[in-house]
């Protein structure tokens, strides 16, 4: 294969452009700017490369763009994936929306979560329309919405789109993620007897019943760091909130527990219904007065995919190619867009660049690590598609 066509000035421009766009998710933030404006620039930029574009609401004002690059017929088809809402600017030190490059690095609201991996994947595919090949196979572009909430945009993207592989462009520090965390939200609550604070014959106490509960999520905890995935560690569970009783003279009728509990690949949604029924009903074997019921309020799953998956294989020959170094097969403890793409039947792994501060007061992308993840991309396109 030829040498790298990405061009480099123009890739850290586009980053800087997208950056600039303030598109903060209003599902997290009620009121905010959201996805419409730096979807139609993206658009804008598809349309300009000449892929087959579509924009669309995934909700009201919350959109997907997506660019298609046909290819010639014969080979497999990629999909590049990448999320534009960011999380919010509140506590952000400086301007969020302003990027500065300083020391290699560029900052700014987004710049590492994720639009550094997005416009890598962007330049990507610039880079083999600029060299003029033709590919066999299809490449999906797609730039979704709200990957930071529910990621409803990835939901609806693989509802009308599929592919033989699909890469996201998540920072990875130029390693290949394989497999990361599900989680699961449940909701406790336990049932008392309302009385006056001074029935206690009467009354029984929910919130106290439910210490049983944190006890049992104790003991849970321990128990689930003697299992541990080669790449993700083990799993975990915690109390996230706890709401109950009305009044200080008034025994509680209930409590309420929500819970997280992360899930290593493996499990599922049945294995937190067992582990909650078993706990309860332990509890309650030795407590006639305890009554309790759960409920998987929010349920995603984790997610594995193996290293021999051709679309793995051809990300590290990119690399060996490119860069002179082989990426490592990492995992994740946090979820990501790939679980629903594999969930789908398309293998999803997550590629992209170096950098630091996702959600936090100041972020930043390693400009060096962008320029490679798309020249990886490029690489990868090649060999994964088939060049005509």
């Amino acid at each position: 294969m030829s040498g790298s066509n990405v061009d480099e000035v123009a890739l850290k421009g586009l980053l800087g452009e997208l950056v600039r766009i303030d598109s903060v998710n209003p599902s997290l933030v009620p009121g905010a700017a959201g996805e419409a404006e730096v979807a139609a620039h993206i658009r804008e930029w598809m349309e300009a490369l000449g892929l087959e574009t579509r924009l669309y609401d995934v909700e009201p004002g919350r959109p997907n763009v997506v660019g298609v690059l046909k290819g010639k017929g014969g080979g497999r088809s990629l999909m590049l994936n990448g999320h534009i809402d960011t999380v919010g600017v509140d506590y952000y030190e400086g301007d969020p929306f302003k990027p500065v490059v300083r020391g290699g690095r560029m900052y700014g609201r987004g710049s590492f979560d994720m639009k550094g991996g997005l416009a890598a994947s962007m330049a990507a595919v610039k880079a083999v329309v600029d060299s003029g090949a033709r590919l066999r196979g299809d490449v999906v572009l797609a730039a979704v919405c709200d990957e930071e909430y529910a990621s409803i945009g990835t939901e609806r993207l693989m509802e009308e789109y599929t592919a033989d592989a699909a890469i996201v462009g998540e920072a990875t520090g130029g390693n290949v993620l394989v497999a990361h965390k599900g989680f699961a939200w449940v909701d406790v609550v336990t049932h008392g007897v309302a009385a006056h604070g001074s029935a206690f014959k009467e009354g029984v106490d929910a919130i106290a019943k439910m210490g049983h509960v944190l006890a049992g999520v104790e003991a849970l905890q321990r128990s689930l760091q003697k299992d541990m995935h080669p790449l993700v560690g083990p799993g975990s569970i915690h109390a996230s909130t706890i709401t109950g009783g009305s009044e200080l003279s008034t025994y509680p009728a209930s409590c309420k527990l929500q819970l997280e509990r992360r899930l290593i690949p493996g499990e599922t949604r049945e294995t937190v219904e067992t582990e909650m029924m078993a706990m309860l009903r332990s509890i309650a074997d030795g407590d006639p007065k305890f009554s309790a019921d759960h409920t998987v309020a929010f349920y995603r799953a984790p997610m594995e995919v193996s290293p021999d998956e051709a679309v793995c294989r051809a990300l590290v020959e990119a690399s060996a190619k490119t860069l002179g170094r082989e990426p490592a097969f990492i995992g994740g403890s946090g979820w990501l867009d790939t679980q629903i793409m594999t969930e789908k039947g398309v293998p999803a792994v997550s590629y992209g660049p170096s950098g630091e501060g996702a959600h936090a007061k100041e972020e930043w992308v390693n400009l060096r690590s962008v320029v490679d993840a798309a020249r990886v991309q490029e690489y990868a396109l090649r060999l994964f598609c088939g060049v005509a």
